[in-house]
């Protein structure tokens, strides 16, 4: 099979591997220009180490890249973790079209941070989606589906690179094999069914400890480890990484005030919130690098009665 690689990071650097595993001859690689002073795009540094070649246009809108993908001429073209818009008139170049990887199992959560959202909305249940590529955002028919179950303390971090990676890899492959051999099916999204979620960033990732502290848990496991769920102790920035929960059913039986460190240990300190406790294990203090809960305790003097702000 000949096929093009459109693409960037870490799950586009795992297909291209997957494919020139078994052989597939891979025609070149469109990746996304990288910006100075970032982390140098590991699946363009694959291809060059491959002797691929590699296109980074600014938009895969332009006529270079359209006219680029002609020439090349693919089988099929495979969208492995993309950030660009590829338009119709780019997508269909390929004999057999091209597919896309998406992280959700969709319609549901249609949009960049699936990810996250799944495990802020305590979904229990999660998964991933091959389909095709149309002009909407996450919209085109489904050709491969897989289910993944959220487990109570997995992370973003977890939950992808110990499964929505690997198996999503995997089916990269499958998906391509079941559309070139013709046995492919393509099942239209079912509009009525649809959410979608923006980004979560920054604003989206800020803690209010008047918030029950099922959801509290669920948004510091979601934004782990981007973008860092956060709070302030006094002025300063601090994000929460590995945490548990204590939940209680009366609030009564939950002492101190909204947001107040109500207990210091050897390895760990709780916050009180609406419900329960959130108790924290690794954290990250806007000066430094992320330290454990002990560390923290000694470097920054925290005591009982210190008081986190939403």
């Amino acid at each position: 099979m000949r096929v093009v690689i459109i693409g960037q990071q870490d799950f586009g650097k795992g297909v291209l591997d997957a494919f020139l595993g078994r052989g597939d001859e891979v025609l070149g690689v469109f990746c996304a220009p990288e910006k100075e002073g970032t982390k140098a795009d590991s699946l363009r540094l694959a291809a060059q180490n491959n002797s691929i070649p590699v296109y980074q246009f600014a938009s895969l809108k332009s006529e270079e890249a359209t006219m680029t993908m002609r020439r090349l001429y693919p089988d099929l073209g495979i969208m492995a973790y993309v950030v660009q818009f590829a338009p119709p008139d780019f997508v269909s170049i390929p004999q057999y079209g091209t597919i896309q990887y998406h992280p959700s199992l969709l319609p549901k959560h249609r949009g960049p941070s699936s990810i996250n959202w799944a495990i802020i909305n305590g979904d229990k249940e999660t998964g991933f989606t091959i389909f095709r590529p149309t002009d909407g955002l996450d919209e085109g028919p489904i050709i491969l589906q897989q289910h993944v179950a959220i487990g109570d303390h997995d992370t973003v971090g977890s939950l992808y690179f110990n499964a929505l990676f690997p198996l999503g890899v995997a089916a990269m492959v499958e998906a391509a094999d079941l559309i070139f051999e013709g046995r492919h099916k393509e099942v239209i999204q079912d509009e009525g069914e649809a959410s979608y979620e923006g980004w979560c960033r920054t604003m989206e990732a800020r803690i209010n400890w008047y918030s029950h502290v099922d959801y509290l848990y669920n948004l510091i496991r979601g934004c782990n480890p981007a973008p860092g769920a956060w709070t302030l102790l006094g002025d300063k920035k601090i994000q929460l990484f590995d945490v548990k929960k204590q939940v209680f059913r009366t609030f009564g039986a939950v002492h101190g005030r909204i947001g107040e460190i109500t207990e210091v240990g050897p390895v760990s300190f709780k916050i009180t919130a609406q419900g329960g406790y959130i108790e924290v294990f690794k954290l990250k203090h806007e000066e430094g690098k992320k330290i454990t809960a002990n560390e923290f305790i000694k470097t920054y003097a925290i005591q009982e009665g210190m008081v986190m702000n939403s």
